[in-house]
C-alpha cells in the first residue's frame, strides 16, 4: 500500500469499519447475494449455476482498427488473441474479452467467433 501522509491508511480503515457495519444490519453485506442454484452433481462435483443465460453481453459488432490505429490505444505489452486465416489477421483485446468473452465476427465469407 502506498501512503498518501496517511489519507491512503484512513480510507482502508474507513472502508473495512464501513464493511463490517454492513454485515451486522440485516439485510446487508453478503447475505444480499442470492444463493448459486445448483445445476447438477457430476461425479461427485456439484455443479452451479452463477450467472443467467446472456448475462455476459458478446461483441455484435467489433471495430476494427489497423495495426498504426491500435498501436496509439494500446500498450505494448497488451494481450490479444489472436487469429490468422487465408492472409487475413485479426487481434482481440484480452481485457476487453474479459467483460464480453466472445466476439461477433468474419473473415471474409466465414463467421467466426473468437471466445475468451
Amino acid at each position: 500500500m502506498v501512503r498518501l501522509d496517511g489519507r491512503m491508511s484512513l480510507i482502508v480503515l474507513m472502508s473495512v469499519v464501513l464493511f463490517g457495519f454492513s454485515l451486522m444490519i440485516p439485510g446487508g453485506g453478503f447475505s444480499q447475494r442470492p444463493e448459486p442454484e445448483v445445476h447438477g452433481v457430476f461425479d461427485s462435483d456439484t455443479m452451479y449455476t452463477v450467472l443467467p443465460p446472456d448475462a455476459i453481453p458478446a461483441i455484435l459488432e467489433p471495430v476494427l482498427l489497423s495495426g498504426v490505429e491500435a498501436d496509439s490505444q494500446m500498450s505494448s505489452d497488451e494481450m490479444v488473441l489472436g487469429i490468422l486465416l487465408d492472409g487475413e489477421a485479426r487481434a482481440y483485446s484480452l481485457w476487453q474479452l474479459d467483460a464480453h468473452e466472445i466476439v461477433n465476427d468474419s473473415i471474409g465469407d466465414l463467421p467466426i467467433a473468437p471466445t475468451w
